[in-house]
Formats: structure tokens, sequence, C-alpha cells
């Protein structure tokens, strides 16, 4: 296993996408306090030019850059690669984090499912396929850390468009590990983040006041590294609320539906809610 010192260093560089706010810029700003370069890419010129600004109170201005992004257009994350690459010669960490949640169902308009695939699940695979050859080629240790969804393991009623996109990031982080460990010399690793309830721009509804539930951005991304330094692929995210036991009861139930053939989502299906309760309250 790679010492995650030997990655997250000075003289090293970092991508992180949706690195305007929320976890992503949380990351960023932690990275940037080791003493990486950062670029960071989003949309929206304003918020990323302030992003930018207090990243470069940490690092220093030639250490940083920002560049308006579209994660779901391969043709911008290209253009993104090569200015990094340009300015700072190599990649060594790449946070696949951009997000998007707008509510669906499942026969909402075309507009809304193509949006949220296209960032969400999309986003992730085009930023991999994009930066992963060149982060291989170069030879030294590194890290992709894609961000997924407790929704895309649990799958719960609700929005199945973003529940999609996120199942997809889970296989599909699942088999760029498979093939990075199966890789004659790759010194890269990937991991899947799977954040609990964290207060950030995709959160609504509490009239911008943390609920005491979450956690923080900064809060989520301590737990990050510490599992990082651990070797963790899957970086469960517990939060104020909820426990990891609770979600690994929760993630459990959920693959019980296919072994037991019982009804889709039946955690939420009448017929078996005092079974989900006393199976999420046995030992």
């Amino acid at each position: 296993m790679t010492d995650l010192s030997d990655i997250i260093k000075p003289s090293n560089v970092a991508v992180v996408t949706g690195g305007a706010s929320g976890i992503g810029l949380a990351a960023a700003k932690h990275f940037a306090g080791a003493g990486m370069s950062i670029a960071i890419a989003d949309l929206g010129g304003d918020r990323l030019a302030k992003a930018a600004e207090e990243l470069k109170a940490i690092s220093g201005e030639e250490h940083v850059m920002a560049i308006e992004t579209d994660v779901a257009d391969k043709a911008s994350l290209a253009a993104l690669e090569r200015a990094v690459i340009q300015r700072f010669g190599r990649v060594h960490v790449l946070m696949n984090n951009a997000g998007i949640g707008p509510e669906t169902s499942i026969f909402s308009a075309d507009a809304d499912w193509d949006a949220i695939l296209g960032v969400n699940m999309m986003g992730v695979v085009n930023g991999v396929r994009t930066f992963g050859p060149q982060m291989l080629a170069h030879g030294e240790p590194g890290l992709i850390i894609n961000t997924g969804s407790k929704q895309g393991i649990t799958t719960p009623p609700g929005n199945p468009a973003y529940n999609v996109s996120k199942a997809g990031v889970k296989v599909f982080t699942e088999a760029l590990q498979h093939e990075l460990r199966n890789t004659e010399g790759a010194k890269i690793s990937a991991h899947l983040l799977i954040p609990g309830f964290v207060f950030t721009g995709l959160s609504k509804g509490y009239g911008g006041e943390k609920p005491a539930a979450a956690w923080t951005s900064e809060q989520t991304v301590a737990f990050m590294i510490e599992s990082l330094a651990k070797g963790d692929f899957y970086i469960l995210c517990p939060d104020n609320d909820v426990a990891r036991a609770t979600d690994e009861r929760r993630m459990a139930w959920a693959i019980g539906d296919v072994i037991e053939n019982r009804p889709p989502l039946s955690r939420w299906h009448p017929d078996y809610a005092d079974k989900f309760k006393a199976f999420l309250e046995s030992k």
C-alpha cells in the first residue's frame, strides 16, 4: 500500500471537479494546505473565482488554477486536462466530485435525466478516461477519488435518476480499481467516497442553517483522508445521526431483497416494515 504522504505532498498536483463549493472545495483546501498545486473545475465563474481566491490565500497564486468545466462534455474535460498539464506538468490526485441533484421521477423530462446522468455518472467516467492514462503513464503514485452516494447503494424511493447515476459511479469505480490493481506497474489506486448527510449546496430546505444531524464538508474530507491513509476503497462516512452500523444494516437488507427474492425496495414496503425494523435492531 502506498503511503499517503507520498501522494498528498508539496510539488504534487490535485484536480478537483465540483471544486467551487462543498466537499470539493473542502478537499481542495486540504490538498492546498499540504502544499499541493490545485486545479479546481466547476461551472459558475463568480463562484469559481471566489473559491480560487480562498485557495490562493492558503498556497499562493502560483499553485492555484480554476477553470470553468462542464464534466458532462468530453471536450471540456480534455481542455481542462491540457491546461493542467501545461501549467503543472502532471496530476497525482483526481477527485471526480461534481454533482447535481434536481428531483426526478421515472417519467420526468428527458432533460432532467440527461443532466443528472451526464454530470453525476458520465462526468466521473469521462474524468477518469481523460486523466487516467496520463496518471498511469507518469509512473508516480496517485489517487482517483470518485464521489458516490449511499443512495447509489440502498437506492431509496424518491429520485431515481440520482440513484441510477450514483449506482453507476459505484459500479464504475469498483471496476476501475480492479483494473488498476491488475495493471502491471500501476501506482494509481481508486477509491469510492460515500458521504453521509453533509450540509452542502445540494442540501435544501434548511434556511441556510446546518441541521444538527449533518456533517460539514470539512468533517467529511477529514474522514476521507483518514480512510485513504488506511487504504480503504469504500469510504463510508457516518454523520451526526446515522452511525456506520446502521448504514451496514440498511445495505445488508438491500442486497437481501435479491437473495431472498423479496419485493424491490422492501424496506419501504408496508408488508416488510416490521421485519426491517427488527432486522435493523438485531445484533
